[in-house]
């Protein structure tokens, strides 16, 4: 019973602490190259790197990031 608890203790923290290093953000511009670049800014700001999870291109950008520390 108490290795039980041990794990699902260590994995409610795995999943927390994985909670508080990534982070969503979204950009929208006209071209890729200004989604990316605000992308990018916001990743400088925050002191992290991103990695861009999703990009549509319909009348105008909109960009998806997840930001990792």
């Amino acid at each position: 019973m108490k290795s039980i608890k041990t794990f699902v203790a260590v994995a409610a923290l795995s999943v927390m602490s994985f909670g508080a290093f990534a982070q969503s953000v979204t950009a929208t511009a006209s071209t890729l190259d200004g989604a990316e670049a605000q992308i990018a800014a916001q990743a400088k700001q925050a002191g992290a790197s991103y990695r861009i999870t999703e990009a549509n291109v319909n009348n105008g950008v909109h960009m998806t990031a997840e930001l990792t520390k």
